[in-house]
């Protein structure tokens, strides 16, 4: 038997590993929305072949940071090209629930400026060239989640939305054949945020305007259940969110399986 020496050895893994990150590939994408700069982030698998569905990653009330990233970049080990687009502007991103709240404010104050920032970052996935343009979801956590419902009620023409953790009551309430997304909605049946008045009101709501919804509340669960993170906010600022592994893996399998009905018809 041939042993390899540890130069050899160490050539192979440089191969391997080179080989391993070309899977993956990342782009910080700039782009403007009116005379305001804005901060995305691609990720696709470059091995994969032909064009394949887009999945758009609507961040927390916290801005796009690092999760909202890293949620991109699962979904491309996924098979998709997702995009973490950028609700808040440039720069804008923040370590304290009083600055969350202050873009958050900014950003939602006018539901057309909203709807005109998602669909910009939404043209942006279509057109990348790893893209299905005629197959596009999009998924939200915290204020994303709130965001990506929202585009669902509007009409925006997607496949179907997942909200995770995200409030969903709403002034602006889906009508009759005015939604083309399927919805798909997790939250915890712990979340303060999201009391269960909502929970119930939105299920009436899109039963009553006919839209296809699956609803998952995780009894003892709280608020930003998906985010690592979320125990190191209650700590610091004593804030009523909590990480959930178990919620967490099961709202993303849910979410696979989701994707994979909605683009397959």
């Amino acid at each position: 038997m041939k042993t390899l020496t540890s130069a050899a050895i160490a050539a192979f893994i440089s191969m391997t590993t080179t080989q391993a990150l070309a899977e993956m590939q990342t782009e910080t994408v700039e782009y403007k929305v009116g005379d305001q700069a804005f901060t995305g982030y691609l990720a696709w698998d470059d091995q994969r072949e032909g064009k394949r569905p887009g999945v758009l990653v609507v961040h927390e009330w916290w801005g796009h940071n690092k999760f909202a990233r890293s949620q991109a970049e699962k979904l491309a080990e996924a098979g998709y090209t997702a995009f973490a687009l950028d609700m808040y502007g440039s720069g804008k991103v923040a370590d304290h629930p009083d600055t969350a709240k202050k873009f958050m404010e900014e950003a939602t104050s006018d539901a057309q400026q909203i709807k005109t920032r998602f669909v910009t970052a939404m043209n942006i996935l279509k057109n990348h060239d790893s893209v299905d343009g005629d197959r596009i979801a999009a998924q939200g956590y915290c204020f994303g989640g709130a965001v990506v419902l929202n585009m669902a009620r509007l009409g925006v023409d997607l496949d179907g939305v997942v909200s995770y953790h995200g409030a969903l009551g709403s002034p602006i309430k889906a009508e009759a054949g005015a939604v083309s997304a399927k919805v798909q909605v997790y939250t915890g049946g712990a979340d303060k945020m999201v009391p269960s008045d909502q929970v119930a009101g939105l299920v009436k709501e899109m039963q009553d305007a006919g839209v296809d919804l699956t609803l998952v509340s995780f009894p003892g669960v709280m608020h930003s259940f998906t985010n690592p993170g979320a125990d190191q906010f209650a700590e610091k600022y004593g804030m009523p969110v909590g990480y959930d592994e178990d919620a967490a893996n099961r709202s993303w399998q849910g979410t696979m399986r989701f994707y994979e009905h909605i683009f397959s018809e």
